[in-house]
């Protein structure tokens, strides 16, 4: 009877000390499995607080309260190039926090492989202990140029980069992507998504005076994208084009500008305003059925 008092005590005591234990959840999130070397990795997490009571997440000048882990799948944790940016949160209970951070800035995951992610959220006086959050496995990969082009690189004395188009097959689709790379070492620097290609039109490349990277593609029977990648690897932008009589081609203008011709640039504004405005043959006002 002694002994069972004394558990029932310091069951009690560490409830008391401890009263959020395992009443936090975290939960994390890829956008998907695959991905090219150099490109931006979302990771969302998501902390809920079902402790009854508000919860502050502070970090240490020793521990963040907020760690991701990522292994190679022999087990090898990789070191981080950098911590986390999360400032101190305050959660109320039956709340959720949910943040998104960029993975390919926290770790160097330029080599190819397979690799898994969780993250480890800490309350003030846990230490290095924490809540672990679920698993993901990802993996890295690389892909043949489809088309190249050696740039010069800004900022940089007889620097050269090189720009690549690469068409990759991931999960059954189709998909464009723009990638940047030191020219003498091949040592990948950024890489973009552009969207989904229908290779039934081959995509039209080109390099405008400013050295900027010109990519139209065909996204579906209906649109084409015009995406532009700055010289340093920055990502410009797309706009999308719907054909007008023909399929739409890159242009260089006087002033050594692209653009593209033979189509119409669409509004997704307009053409929403333009669906709401149009109303449907069941919203039609009674008296015209009289």
């Amino acid at each position: 009877m002694t002994a069972r008092l004394w558990i029932s005590l310091f069951l009690g005591l560490v409830s008391l000390a401890c009263p959020a234990l395992a009443q936090v959840t975290v939960d994390i999130r890829l956008e998907k499995r695959n991905y090219l070397a150099g490109e931006s990795i979302p990771l969302s997490v998501t902390v809920t607080n079902l402790s009854g009571q508000e919860l502050a997440f502070q970090g240490t000048t020793e521990t963040n309260w907020i760690d991701f882990m990522v292994n190679s799948t022999r087990g090898v944790p990789l070191t981080p190039l950098a911590k986390p940016a999360f400032g101190a949160v305050r959660i109320p209970t039956g709340k959720a926090l949910t943040r998104t951070i960029d993975l390919a800035q926290l770790y160097a995951l330029d080599d190819l492989g397979n690799f898994s992610v969780y993250a480890i959220v800490r309350l003030p006086g846990q230490g290095t202990n924490g809540f672990q959050s679920n698993r993901h496995l990802f993996t890295v990969n690389t892909s043949q140029p489809y088309w190249k082009q050696v740039v010069g690189a800004p900022g940089k004395r007889g620097g050269q980069n090189e720009f690549r188009l690469i068409q990759y097959n991931n999960t059954g689709k189709n998909q464009l992507y723009a990638q940047l790379a030191d020219a003498r070492t091949g040592k990948i620097l950024r890489t973009h998504y552009l969207g989904d290609v229908l290779m039934l039109r081959k995509p039209s490349v080109t390099i405008d005076s400013s050295l900027n990277m010109h990519v139209l593609f065909m996204m579906s029977p209906k649109f084409w994208g015009h995406a532009t990648i700055a010289p340093d690897g920055r990502f410009l932008g797309r706009e999308l084009y719907q054909p007008a009589g023909g399929d739409p081609v890159l242009a260089q203008m006087t002033d050594g500008s692209i653009k593209t011709l033979g189509g119409i640039l669409y509004d997704r504004k307009a053409a929403e305003e333009a669906r709401k405005a149009t109303r449907k043959a069941s919203d039609r006002p009674a008296f015209l059925y009289e």
